[in-house]
């Protein structure tokens, strides 16, 4: 709904593209992002999300995909960060408020009900929120204690 009402502001040509960028990081990409922080994601919620980003970069821009524009340079135009880097640095920083908080708080209590050993059961994911974090740690070369 945010993309609907400021798109006649996003897709004017005569805007600067930079100030497209900034009005997208600060008022579109948070209402995408809600909640991320706590999402089981999978590869194809990501695969979505930059497509659906991409879309919109793209008419921001001014370019379709016939003109054969890579993302790269669009996203170098505009300045902004591929939205996979952002979901999970959100996932990170909301991982790290956690982890602070004492063991006995709710919010603690609820994550170790979340590593239930075992097989989970048909029709669960295979991915959890945990396991989730662990992936985007090893990704980015972290350890616990560095996101503390």
């Amino acid at each position: 709904m945010k993309w609907k009402s400021a798109s006649g502001f996003l897709c004017d040509r005569g805007m600067p593209t930079r100030l497209k960028g900034k009005f997208y990081r600060t008022a579109i990409r948070p209402a995408l992002l809600y909640g991320v922080e706590c999402w089981a994601v999978k590869q194809c919620h990501i695969h979505k999300m930059s497509v659906t980003e991409m879309r919109m970069l793209r008419w921001m821009c001014g370019h379709t995909r016939k003109d054969r524009v890579r993302n790269e340079t669009i996203r170098q135009r505009v300045g902004v960060a591929p939205i996979e880097d952002k979901m999970r640095e959100s996932r990170l920083r909301w991982f790290g408020h956690v982890r602070r908080r004492p063991s006995d708080a709710p919010v603690r209590r609820v994550e170790m009900c979340g590593q239930e050993a075992g097989k989970r059961g048909r029709g669960r994911p295979k991915q959890t929120w945990v396991r989730g974090v662990r992936s985007d740690m090893l990704f980015l070369g972290l350890d616990e204690g560095m996101t503390l």
